[in-house]
């Protein structure tokens, strides 16, 4: 039977475990949203602390439940996670929330106003605010072109409507790429079919958790080196889907030989 979806409705997709400090505030600023047409769904990863105590005591959460992790990799349960939250929405317009940030009261009503007004817009991004920094987190503009995906912000940050994430999810490939994020994933798919957009509007608390899928990725050590491998992978994955010329740049160079001199240096001490 094929799912009834509501014109007027906005799905919040939530992926959580183990982030008892945070989601309390994450989901009670869902449900203040001056948008009253709200579904929330949130998928619980094998939580081990106090998060789902927290998360049934609120009111209109759909809860999906994870007994078991399906992979040994953050950023793949996570996708998992989303997935399984999509199947269950009925939203017209998406939006994703990490379950350790915020959405400020007015987001959805914005960004859902901007998506519904232009119907050529399909994805968007706002511009977060740093918790811990106190400031917007901004994006510096590229002086040069040898990066060959978008610079992009966290997951938080994004929204769409529901058409797109569906084609998305159809070239997502899921069960690869350990390292890479939905936010990168997604960023390259809005870049390469020429959907990618970003709002000055600051609608979005970001934290940084110490625990969380990023910290394992600090600027320049070998996994965040292994990362960057990853999404010039999946770019060139995409870019043969979609049958688009893949552009081979000195980046993609520089990190292939970065990450053979990481893998001869582990093999050499182990």
């Amino acid at each position: 039977m094929k799912k009834k979806i509501n014109k007027n409705k906005i799905s919040i997709l939530i992926t959580n475990f183990n982030k008892d400090k945070f989601i309390k505030n994450c989901l009670r600023s869902c449900l203040n949203q001056t948008y009253k047409n709200i579904e929330v769904i949130l998928f619980d990863d094998c939580s081990t602390d106090k998060s789902l105590s927290i998360i049934k005591k609120f009111k209109n959460i759909n809860i999906l439940y994870n007994r078991k992790k399906k992979y040994n990799s953050g950023p793949l349960n996570q996708i998992n996670g989303l997935q399984k939250c999509f199947h269950k929405s009925s939203g017209d317009i998406i939006f994703l929330l990490d379950s350790d940030d915020c959405f400020r009261r007015n987001k959805v009503l914005l960004i859902s106003n901007l998506l519904k007004r232009n119907s050529k817009l399909q994805f968007i991004q706002d511009t977060p605010y740093s918790t811990k920094d106190k400031k917007r987190i901004l994006i510096k503009k590229k002086s040069n072109n040898y990066s060959i995906w978008p610079s992009f912000f966290p997951t938080s940050s994004i929204a769409m409507k529901r058409r797109f994430f569906k084609k998305f999810l159809k070239f997502i490939n899921s069960n690869h790429y350990p390292n890479l994020e939905i936010d990168a994933r997604i960023a390259i798919y809005a870049h390469l079919t020429k959907n990618f957009k970003i709002t000055s509007n600051c609608l979005t608390y970001y934290n940084y958790d110490e625990t969380g899928i990023t910290s394992k990725y600090k600027k320049f050590t070998p996994n965040w080196w292994k990362k960057r491998k990853e999404a010039f992978q999946y770019t060139k994955f995409l870019s043969k889907r979609l049958k688009l010329n893949f552009y081979a740049g000195p980046d993609y160079y520089l990190t292939k030989i970065i990450n053979l001199f990481f893998s001869t240096f582990y093999k050499s001490y182990h």
